[in-house]
């Protein structure tokens, strides 16, 4: 299912949302103009290495540095669709979680949710020797929290087997069968090898946004959105 658009229009322009696309998109594009061997190199200093990681963390804990691949990986892609697709699911829902938690807020909250699933997928698969590279962790955070925060929103939705037709289908619905396939897909990887698709990271994310989009809602906006009996 490819989402087109979504039915809630956002009160402020989504600068935020922009400025993290405009950010992958540039770093991508640098990543183009590498050699083999620069990009290799790339990986392996700003790429999510679970085992390292876990070495680090067991070892010497006190070296931020090797921390800070939690965060760099997000901002790296392997590919076309890897970072189209991505970058479409920000722009189609992560102006609506920007708007409820304001600037600041939300990049804050976009990094978190992607810490949070860079953390489960070294948890999943702690000796991995595979850089884990993509922004799709922290997007999660973004489907989850708008699952929670927009369940009845529409999202306008091409289903590649239906060709030329378009459906509008609740976001909890959408969100949910999205939700469903990554743990079905998850499931299988624990029982094969390798998978390239880091489904337990997308997993972790969503449930993190699902949970942290309450506290970071300011109060006045929280009461609003959960509260309101309309």
């Amino acid at each position: 299912m490819i989402p087109i658009r979504d039915s809630i229009k956002s009160s402020r322009f989504p600068i935020m949302s922009l400025l993290i696309i405009a950010v992958n998109a540039l770093v991508f594009m640098l990543e183009l103009e590498l050699s083999p061997k620069a990009t290799f190199d790339l990986l392996q200093r700003f790429g999510l290495i679970p085992a390292k990681l876990t070495e680090a963390i067991f070892n010497t804990p006190g070296e931020l540095s090797a921390y800070w691949p939690l965060i760099t990986n997000l901002f790296l892609h392997g590919g076309w669709m890897h970072i189209i697709g991505n970058m479409w699911y920000i722009h189609i829902f992560g102006d609506n979680i920007e708007d409820r938690l304001g600037k600041l807020r939300f990049f804050f909250f976009y990094l978190i949710c992607g810490i949070i699933a860079n953390l489960t997928h070294v948890l999943i698969d702690p000796a991995s020797s595979v850089p884990t590279i993509g922004a799709s962790g922290a997007v999660s955070g973004i489907l989850g929290a708008y699952l929670v925060t927009y369940p009845r929103a529409k999202v306008l939705t091409f289903i590649p087997i239906f060709f030329f037709q378009l459906f509008e289908i609740p976001a909890l619905l959408f969100l949910g069968f999205w939700f469903i396939m990554q743990l079905q897909y998850g499931t299988l990887s624990l029982f094969s090898t390798g998978a390239n698709i880091a489904w337990w990271a997308h997993i972790g994310g969503f449930i993190a946004g699902m949970v942290l989009i309450k506290w970071f809602t300011p109060e006045r906006r929280y009461r609003r959105i959960f509260y309101s009996p309309s």
